[in-house]
């Protein structure tokens, strides 16, 4: 793993940093790039924008590990009213959430109630939930929530990281499912027993989960591909086992961070591909910004100057 990445994942639970990096507007001026705001308005607002270009979005409220039932409803509540508010937009959104923000560490049949809450919501509005992937802490907790709503026919996907060693073996599991699964490489530190720690052995498992739900016998199935990669090598790769597959090219998706990658953007939309951009709003940004940040270490070392010193 590059150095530099360890640090910033490390980083990223550092309650001291949290706070320097709040107080400066430096560091606020760089979040910018990756967000467009801390409310939904902003999120919003920019999701409009889009609209005019052909490209989707997926909205997530950043937030993880609440502990207290009363936040947890109310993040629950939140995102049932981020779809009330949606219903009466034309906008082609879908809404992303974090089962540890729901109340996972409080209760799993509690995070399950609220999921059910809101997926019955994104029912209403026409569009699939997604469940974000957590840390390793979290995977299999998360994969057998996201089966229990699978069995409720709930229209729901989830988030996979190519990263671990595992998500062979739980995507082998869930194709039967009918899943739909945005595929990611992963932003967390894992230790090498359960996580691929090369960028070329993360990349290869990324391209061969990818081939597995482009097949015919995975689409038979019901499986959905949401391709949720920056990586403009990786990005072609699919493109031509997809065309190689037959797969039609709406008959899959690729997924890009708001503020990421905005040539690619327009050449996928451009091109005939369905593509979302997956806008984050709120007030707990800092960690979620550190692993942004980690993905990306060559460019960071000015802004952890001004950061921690500046």
């Amino acid at each position: 793993m590059n150095p530099m990445r360890g640090l910033l994942l490390a980083g990223a639970q550092s309650a001291w940093l949290r706070r320097q990096a709040t107080q400066r507007a430096f560091v606020r001026r760089a979040v910018s790039r990756f967000m467009p705001g801390e409310s939904l308005d902003d999120a919003l607002r920019v999701s409009e924008t889009l609209r005019a270009s052909g490209r989707g979005v997926i909205l997530t409220n950043l937030g993880e590990n609440v502990v207290e039932r009363a936040e947890a409803d109310a993040v629950a509540r939140h995102y049932c009213e981020v779809l009330d508010r949606l219903q009466g937009m034309t906008l082609d959104a879908e809404v992303s959430v974090k089962l540890t923000q729901l109340g996972l560490d409080v209760s799993p049949d509690i995070a399950y109630q609220h999921l059910q809450c809101i997926a019955a919501r994104a029912r209403q509005h026409g569009s699939r939930l997604w469940i974000d992937m957590e840390s390793t802490a979290y995977t299999e907790a998360t994969l057998q929530l996201y089966r229990r709503a699978r069995a409720a026919d709930l229209s729901v996907g989830v988030a996979l990281q190519a990263y671990l060693r595992r998500t062979r073996a739980d995507l082998e599991s869930l194709i039967p499912l009918g899943c739909a699964v945005r595929l990611v490489k992963g932003a967390y530190d894992e230790p090498a027993d359960l996580a691929f720690r090369d960028k070329a052995e993360v990349d290869e498992s990324f391209f061969q989960l990818a081939n597995r739900l482009l097949d015919a016998r995975a689409r038979e199935a019901g499986a959905w591909l949401t391709v949720g990669t920056h990586d403009a090598r990786l990005v072609r790769r699919i493109e031509e086992t997809a065309a190689t597959a037959g797969c039609p090219k709406d008959g899959f998706e690729f997924a890009m961070l708001y503020g990421i990658g905005r040539p690619e953007q327009v050449r996928l939309t451009r091109a005939g591909y369905r593509l979302r951009v997956l806008i984050s709003y709120g007030a707990y940004w800092f960690p979620w910004y550190m692993r942004r940040l980690a993905e990306r270490p060559a460019n960071v070392l000015f802004v952890l100057k001004h950061m921690v010193g500046g």
